[in-house]
C-alpha cells in the first residue's frame, strides 16, 4: 500500500471516529489539546475582545482543553490598573505582564503599547515554548499574528489565528496611512507568510472571509466563519418599569433608543445624529453608552445643535449589562461604509440577546443586512440615511407590540445560531482539526525516515 493511501485511510478514520463522538467529543482529542492564548486584552479589562477571548476560554475549559492565557495587565478596566500576575480559573491558567500606557486614546499610543507587548508575548512563547501544543493568536494588538509566525519558524507550534479586524486594510480606510506607503507593502507581505503557515484562520463574518481570501487566495479552504455571540442566560429581557436602570436615566416613560460599545473610527455616528436632529421635537430619547475615538466629537456635535434628546454614560460595569442593555426601546448598531467587510460588531449580539429590536447602519452590501433579514429582528438603513432611520424609530414608537415581535425573534435567533455552547463547539472543531492534522504529519514524517 502507497504512504499516500494509508495515510488518507487514517485520516478517514479518524475523522469517522470524531463524528461517532460529535456531541461528546472523544476525551482522547480532548486531553490532546493544550492551548496557548495571547491576547493583549483581557478582563478586568471592559474591551470588546478581552471579554469575548475570556468567555471562549472558559467554555473551551468546560469541553476539556486545558489553556494557557497570556495577557496585559488591565488597561481599560473601571476600577483597577492591576490583576493577580498568575491566576487559575478551573482548567485556565490566566499570566499578565506589565503594561505600559502611553498616549492613551491616541492612535501612536496604541500602537507603541501594543508594539511593546507583542515583545513580551514573544519572550513569553519562548519561555513557555514546551508546554503547549496548539497557539491561539488574535489581532489585538493588530500585529500579534507575528509571534504565532515566529513561534511556527523557530519551535514549530501549530498556531491559529483569529482576525478580529483587517490590517493596514482599516488603517487604509481611515486614511491614517497611503494605500501604496512602503509600510502597507511590508505589512501585507507579512500578513501572506503568517496566514500561509497558520494551520487555520478564523473570521468573525462572510466578509471578512472574502476579504482575506481576496489577499491570499491559496487559504481560502483553511478560513472558518466563527461568529461572535453573548449569552442569553446572562443578558434576558428586562421590562423597562421593573429595569433600576431605566428608572435611574428616567428612561421609563420614553421610547428609548440605545447606542451601546466603542464609539470609534469605524462606526458611523453621523447617521445616527441626523436621525436625533428630525426627532428632538418628539418624546425620543437617545442613549450613547461607551466610549471611543468619536465620542467627545458627538458630544461636541450634540452641544452646538442644541439637541436635548441625547444622552451621554460611560462604561458599564460587566454586572450592569443585562440592565443597561435593557433600559432601551431600540438597539443601534452601525458601521462606516468606508470599513465595511474590514470589521464586524460584536455588540449586535448583545443587542440581539436582550430582546429588543434592532436597527442596523451598514452599506447595501453588508452581510448584516441578509443576517437582519433571516432573524426578522429589525431594519438596516445605508450610511447617511438618516431620514430612514428616523421613520424606522417612529414607526416602533406607534407600533409597540411589533418592537416585542422583533425583539422575541432575534432573541430566538441568538440561541439558535450564537450562544457560547453553540461558538465553543466550533472553535473546538478547528483545533481538533489541527491536533489531528499535525498527528498526521508526525506519522507521515516517521515512515518515511
Amino acid at each position: 500500500m502507497r504512504l499516500n493511501e494509508w495515510i488518507n485511510i487514517k485520516l478517514f478514520q479518524s475523522l469517522s471516529s470524531g463524528l461517532e463522538s460529535k456531541n461528546q467529543h472523544s476525551l482522547k482529542n480532548q486531553q490532546s489539546i493544550k492551548l496557548s492564548v495571547i491576547t493583549q486584552f483581557f478582563p478586568p479589562d471592559y474591551a470588546a475582545t478581552g471579554q469575548l477571548v475570556e468567555e471562549l476560554v472558559r467554555h473551551l475549559g468546560y469541553l476539556g482543553i486545558d489553556i494557557e492565557v497570556f495577557t496585559s495587565q488591565p488597561g481599560y478596566a473601571f476600577r483597577t490598573q492591576y490583576a493577580p500576575a498568575v491566576e487559575r480559573i478551573g482548567r485556565v491558567r490566566i499570566q499578565r505582564s506589565r503594561t505600559a500606557q502611553l498616549w492613551l486614546g491616541r492612535i501612536r499610543g496604541k500602537a507603541v503599547n501594543g508594539i511593546l507587548y507583542t515583545l513580551r508575548a514573544g519572550l513569553h512563547l519562548f519561555r513557555a515554548r514546551h508546554r503547549n501544543n496548539v497557539l491561539l493568536v488574535t489581532t489585538a494588538p493588530p500585529f500579534l499574528p507575528l509571534v504565532g509566525y515566529l513561534g511556527y519558524l523557530l519551535f514549530k507550534i501549530p498556531y491559529v489565528c483569529i482576525l478580529y479586524d483587517l490590517y493596514p486594510d482599516i488603517a487604509i480606510a481611515l486614511g491614517v496611512i497611503p494605500k501604496h506607503h512602503w509600510l502597507v507593502r511590508l505589512w501585507q507581505a507579512l500578513n501572506k507568510k503568517i496566514w500561509r503557515n497558520a494551520k487555520a484562520i478564523v473570521v468573525l463574518s462572510p466578509a471578512m472571509k472574502l476579504q482575506v481570501a481576496a489577499h491570499c487566495s491559496q487559504i481560502a479552504d483553511k478560513i472558518s466563519v466563527i461568529h461572535s455571540w453573548a449569552d442569553p442566560d446572562s443578558i434576558v429581557p428586562i421590562a423597562k418599569q421593573e429595569n433600576w436602570f431605566a428608572w435611574k436615566y428616567n428612561l421609563v416613560k420614553k421610547f428609548t433608543v440605545l447606542y451601546s460599545g466603542n464609539l470609534g473610527r469605524c462606526h458611523d455616528m453621523d447617521t445616527i445624529l441626523e436621525a436625533a436632529k428630525q426627532l428632538q421635537d418628539e418624546p425620543i430619547q437617545f442613549v450613547c453608552i461607551g466610549g471611543g475615538a468619536k465620542r467627545d466629537e458627538l458630544i461636541s456635535q450634540v452641544n452646538q445643535l442644541g439637541l436635548s434628546n441625547f444622552m451621554f454614560l460611560p462604561y458599564q460595569d460587566k454586572e450592569v449589562l443585562p440592565y443597561s442593555l435593557t433600559a432601551c426601546d431600540l438597539s443601534l448598531v452601525s458601521v462606516d461604509e468606508c470599513t465595511e467587510n474590514l470589521v464586524t460588531p460584536s455588540k449586535l449580539y448583545s443587542a440581539l440577546a436582550s430582546g429588543r429590536p434592532i436597527a442596523v447602519i451598514c452599506s447595501q452590501y453588508s452581510y448584516l443586512r441578509q443576517l437582519i433579514a433571516e432573524a426578522n429582528c429589525g431594519g438596516t438603513f445605508e450610511n447617511k440615511d438618516g431620514n430612514g432611520l428616523a421613520q424606522f424609530i417612529r414607526l416602533l414608537s406607534r407600533d409597540r407590540q411589533l418592537g416585542e415581535r422583533m425583539g422575541k425573534a432575534g432573541r430566538q435567533y441568538l440561541r439558535s445560531h450564537f450562544t457560547p455552547k453553540i461558538i465553543s463547539k466550533q472553535y473546538f472543531d478547528v483545533l481538533a482539526r489541527v491536533i489531528l492534522s499535525e498527528d498526521v504529519r508526525f506519522m507521515s514524517q516517521n515512515l518515511t525516515e
